[in-house]
Parts: C-alpha cells; sequence; structure tokens
C-alpha cells in the first residue's frame, strides 16, 4: 500500500490526498491534537475519536521519556496500547521541548544534556537517543532530531543550528535503518526543514531535506513569535522545494487561519496546542469567528453553543451555561470548550479538504479568513 496518495491538487498548491499507516487512513489536510503527554487534555479518547473526528493524534518524546519513562511504555506494548488508541500517532523529537529549556540545557555536537523540569535530574538526548525513545513509543510516523532556533535569531546562529541538524539527521537514519521496530506496524521517519527565516538558509535544508529520501517531509522552527507574513512566505519558499508527491508537515501551526493559508502553500499536516489551550481559557473558535466566553455578554445567551458546530456539545450546552462554568471555575467547563475547539478544526480541515476537490479552495478561503479572525 502507497504511503501517501494524492487525490486531487486544486489550482494552486493546495491539494487533497490520503496518508496509509498500519493504524489507518488519514485524509489530508489534517489537524493532529495534541496529545502531549498520551492525553489530549480534558479529552477522552472516545470523544476524541467518536465527537471530534481525530485521525491522528501527537505524543511528545521528551514528555513520555521522563515520565512514565521508557520501561512502563514498553511493559505496556507502546503508546498505542498504553493509552488504548489505535489510531495513527505521530510523535516530535523532543527537539523543541529541549529548545525551550534554554536555561537548563547544554549542547554539543554529541548531542543536548538537559535537566529535568520534573525533579531537577539531568538527562542526555542525542540523535540516536531521540530515535531509540521514538520506536520505544512507537509511533506510526516520528521525527529527526533537530535544533530549533528562537525568533528573532542571528544569521550565523540559524546557520550553524541549521547544518547540525543537518548532521543529525544522518544519525538518525543510520541509527533508523541499523534498529527495527518494536511492535509489529511500520514507522516511518520524517527530518525536519530549519534555517529560520533566512529563504537562503531555508533553501539549502529543503533541498538536503529532499535529498534524504525520507517517506515525509516536516518544516520547523515557525511558529515561534515570527509575524504571520514571515511563516507564509517561508512556508511557500519551503513547498517549491520538497517533493510534491511526499505529505508536508508544518510544525506548531496554528490559528483556525494560519492553517487554510499553509493548506493554501501546499500544506498537508499540522498541529497546535492552541486550541485546548485557549479553550482552557474561555476562547472558543467557531465559522462566525472567535468568542470569549468570559465576556458579560453572554451571561444570558441561552442559544446553542455553536449552532453550526459538529460535536455534541454545540447543540446540549448554552453559551450562559458555558459562561456561568468558566465564571465558577468549574473542570467542566475546560472540557466543553476544548471538545468544542478539536472539533471545530477537524470540522475546519474536512470542509478544506472538500473544497479542495470541489475546485474553489482559494476562492471559498478568501471568503472565509476574515470571518474566522473576528471577534464576537
Amino acid at each position: 500500500m502507497k504511503f501517501f496518495n494524492i487525490e486531487k491538487t486544486s489550482e494552486g498548491k493546495a491539494r487533497a490526498g490520503e496518508i496509509t499507516t498500519d493504524h489507518g487512513t488519514i485524509q489530508t489536510p489534517i489537524f493532529m491534537p495534541v496529545g502531549t503527554v498520551a492525553s489530549v487534555k480534558t479529552v477522552h479518547q472516545r470523544e476524541l475519536k467518536e465527537d471530534i473526528k481525530a485521525q491522528i493524534i501527537l505524543g511528545n518524546t521528551y514528555h513520555l521519556y521522563l515520565r512514565p519513562t521508557m520501561d512502563i511504555m514498553q511493559e505496556a506494548g507502546g503508546l498505542h496500547k498504553f493509552m488504548n488508541w489505535d489510531l495513527p500517532i505521530l510523535t516530535d523529537s523532543g527537539g523543541f521541548q529541549v529548545f525551550s529549556l534554554a536555561s537548563s540545557r547544554k549542547m554539543t555536537e554529541e548531542g543536548v544534556k538537559f535537566k529535568s523540569h520534573i525533579d531537577g535530574s539531568y538527562h542526555f538526548i542525542s540523535p540516536e537517543k531521540s530515535m531509540e525513545i521514538q520506536r520505544q513509543i512507537g509511533a506510526d510516523i516520528f521525527m529527526a532530531f533537530d535544533e530549533c532556533t528562537p525568533y528573532p535569531c542571528e544569521y550565523n546562529q540559524a546557520k550553524s543550528s541549521m547544518e547540525l541538524t543537518h548532521r543529525w539527521l544522518k544519525r538518525c537514519i543510520e541509527w533508523t535503518e541499523e534498529n527495527k521496530e518494536l511492535y509489529g506496524h511500520k514507522q516511518r521517519l520524517f527530518p525536519i526543514v530549519q534555517g529560520s527565516t533566512y529563504s537562503d538558509l531555508r533553501k539549502i535544508s529543503a533541498e538536503v531535506i529532499s535529498e534524504a529520501g525520507a517517506e515525509g517531509n516536516a518544516i520547523g522552527g515557525l511558529s515561534v513569535g515570527e509575524p504571520e507574513e514571515e511563516m507564509y512566505r517561508i512556508t511557500d519558499e519551503v513547498t517549491d522545494i520538497l517533493p510534491k508527491e511526499k505529505p508536508r508537515y508544518l510544525m506548531g501551526v496554528g490559528t483556525p487561519w494560519n492553517i487554510l493559508e499553509s493548506i493554501g502553500l501546499g500544506i498537508d499536516m499540522m498541529d497546535c496546542v492552541m486550541p485546548t489551550r485557549n479553550a482552557r481559557n474561555a476562547m472558543l473558535f467557531t465559522w462566525k469567528g472567535v468568542m470569549n466566553l468570559k465576556n458579560e455578554k453572554w451571561k444570558r445567551d441561552f442559544s446553542p453553543l455553536d449552532e453550526f458546530g459538529t460535536s455534541f456539545v454545540d447543540q446540549e450546552y448554552s453559551k450562559a451555561y458555558l459562561r456561568h462554568l468558566f465564571v465558577s471555575k468549574e473542570y467542566l467547563a475546560k472540557q466543553i470548550a476544548s471538545i468544542h475547539n478539536l472539533a471545530f478544526y477537524l470540522d475546519l480541515v474536512k470542509v478544506a479538504r472538500e473544497h479542495i476537490i470541489a475546485g474553489d479552495f482559494y476562492e471559498w478561503k478568501k471568503s472565509v479568513v476574515p470571518v474566522l479572525r473576528q471577534r464576537l
């Protein structure tokens, strides 16, 4: 079975496709909910599958390595069995988390020594160690170990960081080729394009990553504080170079409008903590715009949470009730809002896919993006 199949390409770069893994098929473009520590925050796996319609979720190498630890992960039979999720899983390499521990890490050619945020203990992750951990987790798609640069980033720092990422990629590939899967299903390694916001570096990195011949490719180091226009510009330049016949994953993106713009630039896969993180702070994304459920204006609004919503919470609860739960600091508020936001994100990419197949994606995107951005 072919790993990635493109069903329809629009008049621009947007495309509708299918990724086939041993744990199921993913229709692209797709948004992937983030389950950092083997849990998408406040949401049951049953809700993820039946209400939110998630087709693939993310696990986090750094966090899972520290807790529950790989001994327990292997005893359980890998992450799928541990969390009772039988659909595809993607893991990141841990590179971004280690990068965010700038004050308590030491980076060398060999790898990164860092201090655990849990108990202060010291650990070391090399490209080989990252691959080993991701083998033990058992994700269907896993990432090469990379260094993610901050924004803004000096040119020379971005260049040396990118070159280190490329050297580490060779080590990741070698380890992966020498060590077989643990749980009887195929794992696919995606390398990551780096180079900050410098076009020449991104071009070099995209070419090196393309030559690696992996089954899919990721774009990292964006959505780290740079202006949206910069993110779109770099994404556009990189997708011009990455192989068209392989899936492209834009890491850590983003708002509903970021997602549609990225799809328009040829991106197939995206992930972000935004729908759940913002949900826990009472921000809901809808087809009509963005709602802050703590606002006084919803106090007496007994209409359904979202008349266009696809999850059960949208019809079962009112705006006034959800506002009351947030004001009262009830845990249920975070759960309802998270289910709503994730279901909306999955509906967003589903509808985008339908418009790509229909051939009017760009026209539709132009009309819907300003509406999605407005504050209600």
